[in-house]
């Protein structure tokens, strides 16, 4: 019986798994996310440099990049999902300022450089304002977005 049971349930698995932000899709956006991976990368990065512990200087790189990966994939949710055309032609720079933000969470999951987190969290601090320029608070959050 365990058989035909194995056979049922291979049958009735689903032959195609997708991934998303969200399944419906939810209509909740906000750098933040993004944002408080930046600035774990940024503190990992100055705990790196005052540990002289090997352990744990591996462990706080593995960390890093695993923010720095995190940061990526907020900024490409908000990027894809939220922003829509009419963004661009009230900032012309979208584009190019997500595009350099993703490269610069690139660079620091890399490095273990302080100034190019700080980068980083320039770039997502003029993704943030184009997002409260275009409504984003009041579109995306329940109630707006919390202080």
């Amino acid at each position: 019986m365990s058989r035909l049971v194995r056979r049922l349930a291979s049958h009735l698995a689903p032959k195609t798994v997708v991934r998303a932000h969200c399944d419906l899709p939810c209509g909740v956006y906000d750098p933040e996310q993004a944002r408080i991976e930046a600035e774990s990368c940024y503190r990992t990065i100055e705990k790196y440099h005052a540990s002289a512990d090997e352990h744990f200087r591996a462990r706080a790189i593995s960390i890093k990049e695993e923010r720095a990966e995190l940061v990526k994939h907020h900024l490409d949710v908000l990027w894809h999902d939220y922003f829509k055309p009419e963004h661009v032609a009230t900032y012309p720079d979208l584009h190019e300022t997500f595009w350099k933000a993703s490269k610069a969470a690139s660079k620091v999951k890399q490095s273990l450089d302080l100034e190019d987190a700080k980068g980083l969290l320039a770039l997502i601090d003029r993704v943030d304002e184009m997002w409260k320029g275009t409504g984003g608070p009041g579109k995306t959050r329940l109630n707006g977005r919390p202080g």
